[in-house]
């Protein structure tokens, strides 16, 4: 974190649009200033496009007062706007939302060719109903403002009025927290939570993407008020979600989810995974902890969501295929196999995607033993090119998860299995680039198959299909049309086909 004068933040807001912001919000005898986010992040030298701006119009002693009503009779954040729209004219795009009180002007710079988008409210005072998480608003100062904030580093203010321009407010010792890198609210944490639940997970996210400690008091307010994230929709809770499996170590936020004892909740499935069971002397890996690590080793190597969506769901089969075998230990068979079955229904109830992308992360789950199984043996041709065939395109992330899921804190047995998956990445090139199994075909189309046999659409014509397809794969034949069909009228004739005579 960077200590910031008020000479240097005039120079961090040099951009003419501050400038216009303010001149314009004098003129129009309005204070204004920038706003959470935005503010924070030039302390902490973090890149950020969220600009907002809280307008604050000056009460006027000879008018009554409106506290109480529920509703903001003034709109000066739009009033702001649209006076900013008028000066900037054509470089600037107005938006409107008068059910909120707020607009979104979008300004464009002739010099870079881009656009700034800025967001405009009036301050105001929020109060909450037990069951709802949609506040009643009303007018109120830039205290009442920051008041109605999350967390203190986002409750920090900086005026743009030309007298005052580049002054910090720091209400709530937001830069003390920034410097002791704690996530800690303005006001009572209870009150914060209980008002409004999804600020349970923006604490998390916060704590992850920043690498903040939770203050202990806010820590202790989130395990309070952690049934009352029932109340929040779960789009919105997979918006925070994505957001943590995207920050640069997400494991942090699923640690202080399980903490808050928000996860039961929101993720039952990954919660049943934490925890070691001992029988006889012998004890299973924390399957959870395992599962964060191998989230972590993904994310440093790519920043594909879906990937590592895969790579937190891969064992989560486990706790439902876990069995104690008396000479054995514990054993995990088939979890692969059962949490791919688990990936749709957890992907319907949490608002997840249900297309490509499911498809895309029940295959890496339904496929990250396989790798393990061919570099824990002999590396041959043909398990390899059957590998390639299930992947497809997806190949080399499969490889990206099972290279992540080496964890073993045996350094030689390590070694052995990222050397042996070096090999199969060796082969996998070779075959790739010798057979172009990418966009392999069976050389043996199905209708040339109905045709010769003179079949309707039936389950021999696939048995044929996957006959060939496995010889093929396992190198039994070549990848040829001629070598393909000869085999299939060897199969064919086992089967008790004949070829149809041509008229």
């Amino acid at each position: 974190m960077r200590q910031i004068t008020t000479r240097e933040m005039q120079k961090l807001l040099s951009a003419p649009i501050f400038h216009e912001i303010g001149q314009t919000a004098d003129e129009s005898g309005l204070e204004v200033y920038l706003v959470g986010g935005y503010v924070r992040d030039l302390f902490l030298e973090r890149p950020s496009k969220d600009i907002d701006c809280v307008v604050v119009q000056p009460q006027d002693p000879s008018q009554p007062s409106h506290e109480g009503m529920g509703t903001p009779v003034v709109a000066p954040g739009i009033n702001l706007a649209k006076a900013i729209k008028k000066r900037l004219g054509r470089r600037a795009h107005l938006s409107v939302f008068k059910n909120f009180g707020t607009a979104q002007l979008k300004v464009e710079s002739l010099k870079f060719k881009v656009e700034t988008e800025i967001e405009f409210v009036g301050a105001r005072r929020e109060s909450y109903s037990h069951n709802s998480r949609k506040p009643i608003v009303e007018d109120g100062t830039l205290e009442d403002d920051l008041d109605r904030r999350d967390f203190t580093i986002n409750a920090l203010a900086v005026c743009l009025n030309s007298d005052r321009f580049g002054e910090l407010i720091d209400r709530f010792d937001g830069l003390l927290d920034m410097e002791d890198r704690l996530i800690a609210t303005p006001l009572d944490p209870d009150i914060t939570f209980s008002d409004d639940p999804l600020r349970m997970m923006r604490c998390v996210r916060f704590a992850t993407q920043l690498r903040f400690q939770i203050e202990e008091e806010t820590q202790d307010a989130l395990v309070r008020n952690a049934e009352r994230i029932k109340i929040i929709s779960q789009e919105r809770i997979i918006d925070e979600l994505n957001k943590i499996m995207l920050s640069p170590q997400p494991s942090i936020g699923f640690v202080e989810l399980s903490r808050a004892g928000l996860l039961p909740l929101i993720f039952p499935e990954l919660a049943a995974m934490e925890g070691v069971e001992v029988r006889e002397g012998r004890a299973h890996k924390d399957n959870f902890y395992h599962t964060l690590e191998v989230l972590d080793n993904v994310a440093r190597s790519s920043d594909n969501l879906w990937l590592r969506w895969a790579a937190l769901l891969h064992d989560i089969g486990k706790p439902r295929s876990k069995r104690w075998e008396h000479g054995t230990g514990w054993t995990f068979k088939n979890h692969n196999y059962i949490g791919q079955k688990m990936v749709a229904p957890i992907f319907r109830r949490m608002k997840l995607p249900l297309d490509e992308r499911l498809h895309y992360v029940e295959k890496l789950v339904g496929l990250h033993m396989r790798p393990i199984a061919i570099a824990d043996d002999e590396v041959t041709d043909s398990a390899v090119r059957r590998l390639l065939f299930e992947a497809g395109e997806d190949i080399d992330d499969l490889m990206t998860l099972c290279e992540a899921d080496i964890t073993s804190k045996n350094a030689e047995r390590k070694r052995t299995f990222l050397q042996n998956f070096q090999l199969v990445r060796e082969k996998l090139a070779d075959l790739q680039a010798r057979d172009n199994y990418r966009t392999w075909t069976n050389p043996v189309a199905g209708e040339e198959i109905m045709e010769t046999f003179g079949l309707a659409p039936c389950r021999e014509v696939g048995v044929l299909k996957q006959l060939i397809k496995d010889a093929i794969w396992e190198s039994r034949i070549p990848n040829t049309h001629e070598a393909a069909r000869q085999y299939m009228l060897e199969q064919a004739q086992a089967m008790g086909l004949t070829p149809v005579e041509k008229q």
